[in-house]
């Protein structure tokens, strides 16, 4: 039963992904039908040694910290909202999921448009709130100093919904009679919140937060359509790195080097992210 579908990620993903590996050590350019030459572990030591790879890296975490963090934060109380509020969250939380079903390359036009300088939506309504001075005040897609933020904004506002689904899930599994023992205890909000309910959703935490992470960390298609990199490199992530590395520069056996470090480091992250939020097997301990 399983072979078809063992066959098909043999096929498409573990062969493809063994070639991209193999090119990693070789040099060539496959537009200007130049030979392959290999070079060992030469693309490895010209990907760490580029300041470029290494700023792209450093733009890479903070876009997924920044994501990450800001969707958890956001999910689980939204999640805890709908919790207490129980059946009659149901056509809220319809609503909510509504931007799950809204393509990557739609939000980033949409909030291109919202943020866009001078004209942006989001501008008007500040600066009619006698937020801001002018329309024009904050240059949200220009100034390299909050570029990275607002590149977010798309992937934060499209996925948060995930975030909160997978939590209230798991806070209809949390045990009710604890929580009811420590409020007969006296034991407040704040304490059943961060005693009780987070240990216990430790799991659930870590599977969303390595599933959005390793997502929000090969971000593309939304900073693409928004700035493409820019300004001033500000928003150029290892993804588009990668990209403009091996379409732009002709140069994929480098491309492959910065990618299978990529793949190594999200994999590390990950591993680290189950040893220390889940802790399996600590339940038994």
């Amino acid at each position: 039963m399983m072979l078809p579908a063992a066959a098909f990620l043999a096929v498409f993903v573990a062969w493809p992904l063994v070639q991209f590996v193999v090119n990693s050590f070789y040099r060539y350019n496959p537009i200007a039908g130049s030979p392959h030459t290999f070079v060992g572990f030469g693309n490895y030591v010209a990907a760490f040694t580029s300041s470029e790879f290494g700023n792209s890296a450093f733009r890479t975490i903070a876009y997924t910290v920044i994501v990450v963090t800001l969707e958890f934060v956001l999910g689980l109380t939204v999640a805890l909202l709908f919790s207490g509020l129980g059946n009659r969250s149901r056509i809220f939380r319809t609503i909510f999921l509504y931007p799950l079903m809204i393509a990557p390359i739609v939000a980033g036009l949409l909030w291109r448009f919202l943020l866009i300088d001078n004209s942006g939506i989001v501008n008007q309504l500040l600066y009619e709130a006698h937020i801001i001075s002018s329309p024009n005040q904050i240059q949200w897609l220009s100034d390299p100093s909050i570029a990275l933020f607002s590149v977010a904004l798309p992937d934060i506002w499209l996925t948060t919904s995930f975030i909160t689904l997978v939590l209230f899930a798991g806070l209809q599994n949390v045990p009710g009679d604890i929580i009811e023992a420590a409020r007969l205890d006296g034991a407040r909000y704040p304490t059943l919140l961060f005693r009780i309910i987070v240990p216990q959703l430790r799991p659930i935490i870590a599977v969303a937060l390595i599933v959005r992470g390793v997502d929000a960390a090969r971000a593309f298609d939304t900073i693409v359509v928004q700035t493409n990199g820019g300004p001033q490199n500000s928003t150029n992530v290892l993804s588009l790195l990668v990209y403009n590395t091996q379409i732009a520069n002709g140069n994929p056996g480098l491309a492959s080097a910065m990618g299978t470090i990529y793949l190594i480091a999200m994999m590390v992250i990950a591993i680290v992210a189950v040893l220390t939020i889940w802790r399996p097997g600590s339940e038994e301990r």
